[in-house]
């Protein structure tokens, strides 16, 4: 099922080249006008902003919440009659630890709360926490994209290996520019985009 989208492209691998292609320029846009600055840390308010600021030209549910229930595989995220609920509850959890700031990321991450490109701006989001909070990053060119993905869908069971994964990425290196680019890069690599290099676009 190809998504509505505001380019009305039919053709499933068209989107997905044009999506990718936008919303990196847009990604890179967000950082190098200082826009990123401009998101609210940790709260669902914050990640609607980078959402919308990366999928506005493209969708238009861009950093609105989902009208749908959505599965991955055979698991299914936050059923909509308590998507709301949880995000208000996601916004109360506390973020003053690297441990407690991972498990608020899988908390969010459960609840998925868009249509498409959850884990890329949700990943953005948690960057900015930890950036703010205990002043490190996570450097996503040491996290193996299966191990992450496995992680992932195991932390809604137990955490301890996601944060594992992550933590042994952590860096202190916060303001550096190349590193935030490679990790978008490597963001949507793992969600199956590597058409192109956002410094190239």
């Amino acid at each position: 099922m190809i998504l509505e989208n505001k380019l009305n492209i039919s053709h499933q691998v068209e989107l997905a080249k044009a999506e990718e292609k936008i919303s990196k320029q847009k990604a890179k846009q967000l950082y190098d006008s200082g826009d990123i600055n401009k998101v609210e840390v940790g709260t669902f308010a914050g990640l609607s902003f980078i959402h919308a600021y990366l999928f506005e030209d493209i969708y238009d549910f861009a950093g609105k919440i989902r009208t749908v229930n959505i599965a991955k595989g055979n698991f299914r995220f936050a059923p909509l009659m308590y998507l709301q609920q949880s995000l208000t509850y996601i916004d109360t959890l506390p973020q003053g630890t690297v441990d407690e700031i991972i498990e608020k990321y899988v908390e969010m991450n459960i609840a998925h709360p868009f249509r498409e490109g959850n884990g890329r701006a949700t990943r953005i989001w948690l960057d900015l926490i930890l950036k703010t909070e205990v002043k490190q990053v996570v450097d996503w060119n040491l996290v193996d994209k299966e191990d992450y993905l496995s992680a992932m869908q195991r932390s809604v069971v137990k955490d301890i290996e996601i944060k594992v994964l992550l933590k042994q990425a952590l860096t202190n290196q916060i303001n550096d520019r190349a590193l935030f680019m490679k990790g978008i890069d490597i963001s949507y690599y793992y969600e199956g985009y590597s058409e192109f290099k956002i410094e190239e676009l």
